[in-house]
């Protein structure tokens, strides 16, 4: 476990003494030396792995070299001078591997299982939370989820609103009740899968709010995702917005109650989200309408601010 400790502050309120305070200050220094020594050497192998595919630039080649890299994190990983390191081989190690596939596969929908799969896996037998939550967005990739960039500017897609909130709200309820079985190394894996799953859900209500979801049924049949002709929209998009508001409140009693302050603050930024979206959707953005907005943002951050300070209630 790792803890943050401002030791001018404990020493001068008497909590320290010097002596303690220097000995602490010595392990902290060869700590750091030993981390920057780690993300040198795994730069070093990231730049090998990338030369190799450069050379041979192949999507076996990916595959071969991410399987390589990911079985020496896995050595790695468990020697504890080098436990960065390992997590840098593990990571590189997994994406290469699944960069490959979906190349193979030419983001096919079996390959997208196949990658979600893979990085559910490999999280597991790594232990890392940031594996498992790739798995999760991978999932939600095979349901058409992607992102996109143009010039200064980002897109979100969710072609199936409905399914993602059913499917990663149930995801985010059996990896929560996965966690409190689980000892401490996996409990912070499913917390992760949770967690991801929780954002996913938001993200499927931010788009039904704005769009709807049609289902895709075309004279009762179901059609392409990218055919958007004669679709009859089966939840209008106030219906998504209204579930949504409800939702969050709900999230947010019960995370102040179980004392969950990560959930207390998603709810709170996809709440502004929320508030901020049908807001302008609905008012436009005029200079009276973004005045009202920031005023009432002002008095949430005020309310969050105060109930974040409040201890968290005793766990029995």
């Amino acid at each position: 476990m790792k803890i943050t400790l401002d030791i001018s502050r404990l020493v001068e309120e008497g909590k320290l003494t010097p002596e303690e305070a220097v000995r602490l200050k010595g392990l902290a220094s060869s700590d750091v030396g030993t981390l920057a020594f780690n993300i040198l050497i795994g730069f070093g192998v990231v730049g090998v792995a990338a030369g190799a595919v450069a050379l041979v630039p192949t999507p076996a080649t990916a595959v071969a070299m991410g399987v390589a890299i990911f079985a020496g994190g896995l050595v790695i990983v468990r020697q504890p001078p080098w436990f960065v390191l390992g997590e840098i081989c593990l990571i590189v190690g997994a994406l290469m591997f699944c960069g490959g596939v979906l190349a193979l596969g030419e983001g096919s929908l079996a390959s997208t299982l196949v990658v979600t799969g893979a990085l559910t896996l490999a999280a597991i037998a790594a232990r890392s939370s940031l594996l498992m939550c790739f798995a999760v967005l991978a999932a939600s990739a095979c349901l058409g989820a992607r992102t996109g960039y143009s010039h200064a500017a980002y897109s979100l897609a969710i072609f199936e609103p409905t399914l993602t909130i059913a499917l990663f709200s149930a995801l985010a309820l059996l990896a929560y009740q996965a966690s409190n079985r689980l000892n401490a190394g996996y409990e912070r894996i499913a917390l992760a899968a949770a967690r991801m799953s929780i954002v996913l859900v938001n993200c499927g209500f931010w788009i039904g709010s704005l769009w709807g979801d049609p289902f895709f049924m075309f004279n009762g049949e179901r059609v392409p995702p990218r055919s958007v002709a004669n679709i009859k929209v089966v939840i209008p998009d106030y219906a998504f917005g209204i579930a949504w508001a409800v939702l969050l409140v709900a999230a947010m009693v019960w995370a102040m109650r179980a004392g969950r302050p990560w959930l207390v603050n998603t709810v709170a930024v996809f709440g502004a989200i929320h508030f901020y979206t049908q807001w302008f959707e609905r008012l436009g953005a005029t200079p009276v309408s973004v005045l009202i907005a920031g005023v009432l943002l002002l008095l949430a951050a005020l309310v969050l601010r105060r109930l974040n300070r409040k201890p968290a209630p005793e766990q029995t």
